[in-house]
């Protein structure tokens, strides 16, 4: 993970919750090569997301919704998930007993992290998002509503593509093509710091 932020001089690295400490040893890193051998990177900062910087498992949300776990998880959101199997997900997820829609990540984590991924992917502020609804039902309905919609045409886009798999290589080569030529020059930089000989 460092070597793809160092490598492409990021300067801003945006990541959810649980991923701080990744850019910080990214950042160590940085410095100390820069401390060693001369200034060859940018340090990157760290840009935390401002809402649902860790989006729990929707059937157990004391834990995080993770890509790991097995395909059958019915907590977990997939990218490639049909809007059927999306809306079971979500009408499945737990919520408590009080039928308050509250945002309380403390005492009402299920329910706080429906409010979470609706006002993510609205651009609202979670209490805004909250007072919206009076049911977990019409919540439930608004987060099942939201996925999909954000996900649909990301899935629409992946038939397309795996439908010309030749289309697809090209498309990569390109976009290898560009990533090498933007590394390049770090990579230069960082050899020549070093006093590594190019053959």
């Amino acid at each position: 993970m460092a070597a793809d932020i160092l490598l492409y001089d990021t300067d801003a690295v945006p990541v959810g919750g649980d991923q701080d400490q990744h850019v910080e040893l990214c950042r160590d890193l940085a410095e100390r090569f820069n401390r060693t051998y001369g200034q060859t990177f940018v340090v990157p900062r760290l840009e935390k997301a401002p809402l649902a910087t860790r989006v729990t498992d929707l059937v157990d949300p004391s834990t995080k919704m993770s890509k790991s776990a097995a395909l059958s998880a019915a907590g977990v959101i997939r990218m490639l998930d049909a809007p059927d199997v999306i809306v079971r997900k979500i009408n499945r997820a737990v919520t408590d007993s009080d039928a308050e829609v509250s945002y309380a990540p403390d005492r009402k984590p299920g329910v706080s992290n429906l409010i979470d991924i609706v006002a993510s992917l609205r651009g609202e502020d979670p209490d805004t998002v909250a007072a919206a609804h009076s049911t977990y039902r019409e919540l439930k309905r608004s987060c099942a509503d939201q996925v999909v919609s954000v996900l649909e045409p990301i899935q629409h886009r992946y038939r397309d593509l795996a439908r010309h798999p030749a289309q697809l290589e090209a498309m990569l080569k390109t976009g290898a093509d560009r990533a090498r030529a933007s590394a390049e020059p770090v990579l230069k930089r960082a050899r020549e710091n070093l006093g590594l000989i190019d053959l």
